[in-house]
């Protein structure tokens, strides 16, 4: 009984350290402003909200993943801070400011754990 417990509880440990990397690979991917990485976190459908445009919903992990990189090199985007990181359940919401060339813009992303890793189901950008 001694060993299933100890086994069980090293299963949720190196659970709980799968899901924290996969937070930190999403941070690491905005600081370095590379969208295809962040986009590689994206759920199939998600919904995105850009600057100056409608939100568009349920909208394919590719087509999404290409509006964020054409809009993270218009932008001239070149960092990000995070500023505010809140889990609830299997949902997690994380905000910070995108660091473009011209002016900084705020992100908020909605995150869900499916299957032991989260995946982006929203972005805000404003």
């Amino acid at each position: 009984m001694k060993k299933f417990l100890l086994l069980m509880g090293l299963g949720v440990v190196m659970a709980s350290f799968t899901v924290q990397s996969d937070v930190s690979e999403i941070v690491n991917a905005l600081k370095s402003a590379n969208a295809e990485s962040v986009s590689g976190y994206f759920d199939s459908y998600i919904d995105l909200t850009l600057p100056g445009k409608e939100e568009v919903k349920n909208i394919g992990k590719n087509q999404a993943g290409i509006a964020l990189r054409t809009f993270f090199n218009d932008a001239g985007i070149h960092g990000f801070d995070l500023t505010s990181q809140r889990e609830a359940g299997t949902t997690m919401y994380m905000a910070g400011k995108l660091n473009g060339k011209n002016r900084g813009y705020n992100i908020t992303l909605l995150l869900r754990n499916k299957d032991g890793h989260h995946q982006i189901i929203s972005v805000r950008i404003n």
